[in-house]
Formats: C-alpha cells, sequence, structure tokens
C-alpha cells in the first residue's frame, strides 16, 4: 500500500458534484454510484463499503426539499418532472460552461 496519504482526495460533495456536472438534466441514483465508483477505481482510491450509505447521505444533507437545506444553500436538487430516484445539481454549481451555453 504505497499511496501518498497526504496526496488530496475529493470529498463525497465533489465527487458527487464531478458526477452530476456533465449530465444538466440529472442522473439516476445508480448511475451516480456506478460513476462515482469507476472515479474512484480509476485513482485507485479505496471503496468502503457503506460507500452508497455515505454518498445518500451528503446528497441529502445538500439536496433541497429534504427538508435540511435551504433552497439558496442546496446544491442538489430531485427534478420534479423526472420519473424515478433522478439526481441533479442546482443551477447555480453549474459553472461559468453553464451560462455560456444559453
Amino acid at each position: 500500500m504505497s499511496q501518498d496519504r497526504r496526496a488530496p482526495r475529493a470529498t463525497i460533495v465533489e465527487e458527487l458534484v464531478a458526477a452530476l456536472a456533465p449530465h444538466p438534466a440529472g442522473l439516476r441514483r445508480w448511475s451516480v454510484m456506478r460513476a462515482i465508483r469507476k472515479g474512484r477505481e480509476a485513482v485507485a482510491r479505496d471503496i468502503p463499503l457503506k460507500l452508497e450509505a455515505d454518498v445518500e447521505r451528503t446528497f441529502r444533507q445538500y439536496c433541497s426539499g429534504d427538508g435540511v437545506r435551504a433552497a439558496g444553500t442546496a446544491l442538489f436538487y430531485r427534478p420534479a418532472e423526472k420519473a424515478g430516484e433522478v439526481w441533479a445539481l442546482a443551477a447555480r454549481v453549474d459553472g461559468p460552461e453553464a451560462s455560456s451555453q444559453e
């Protein structure tokens, strides 16, 4: 195990943002988990057994409409027009690329 423990690691919030950013309409929960797992595998990062529970908890913590965050501080939301468990990024965290596509 020769990993450099001092190397910066992405937080779960950053991993969620990275997984959802390319998909403005959102992704199904399963696809989000798959994207995060692939990202971790690509950099040989540990995938704990409780990863999905941690990701779900983090999503809910920063999700609008879950009663935890006010709308102005939410990073994520569940699109009402989508059936199933779809997660999406709130518009304000999409970055400058999103405004140039208008």
